[in-house]
């Protein structure tokens, strides 16, 4: 075998394990958000089941709210930084990724400021007076989070289908 074929199935072998990692490294990045999701229901869970019990007590109803708005701004940012960012750069190649995102990025979009509104205003809550409307707001950021899903949902499904036809591809 010549050293021009060897340099060639070289270049492949490397093309093929980078994409191996890239996927690699997206389905990790899936498998987080995931379960930042389920984290940021599970703490809104707990804050409803809490803000609804009188006997729960201010302080614990606080805490709540503090792990539900943490909760809430990791999967954001996760979601932002991780998948959204790469496509908004203009680094995703697939063309079905890339047009499920312009579809559904606006209400993504939209939710992230929905959720850092949320965060701001109850960030720093210290007396009963603000969190008059926490039940209120709670069931809007519900609806948001409802909206947020379907459309990721929709993302991930078309980076998943995307990535394994490029494993086909590859095989």
């Amino acid at each position: 075998m010549s050293d021009l074929h060897i340099r060639a199935l070289e270049g492949i072998a490397q093309k093929t394990s980078n994409d191996i990692d890239r996927r690699g490294r997206q389905t990790q990045t899936i498998q987080s958000l995931l379960t930042e999701r389920q984290e940021v229901l599970v703490a809104m869970w707990e804050l409803a089941k809490l803000e609804s019990q009188e006997a729960a007590g201010f302080s614990s109803t606080i805490e709540g709210l503090k792990a539900f708005s943490q909760a809430l701004v990791d999967y954001s940012a996760l979601g932002h930084f991780e998948i959204y960012e790469r496509i908004i750069g203009g680094q995703e190649r697939r063309g079905n990724v890339k047009k499920m995102a312009s579809t559904v990025y606006p209400v993504i979009s939209k939710t992230t400021e929905q959720f850092v509104d949320f965060n701001d205003k109850y960030d720093g809550a210290d007396d009963q007076e603000s969190l008059t409307n926490l039940h209120k707001d709670l069931s809007l950021i519900g609806e948001s989070i409802a909206e947020r899903i379907e459309s990721e949902d929709q993302l991930l499904h078309a980076m998943n289908e995307a990535a394994m036809n490029e494993a086909a591809l590859a095989i």
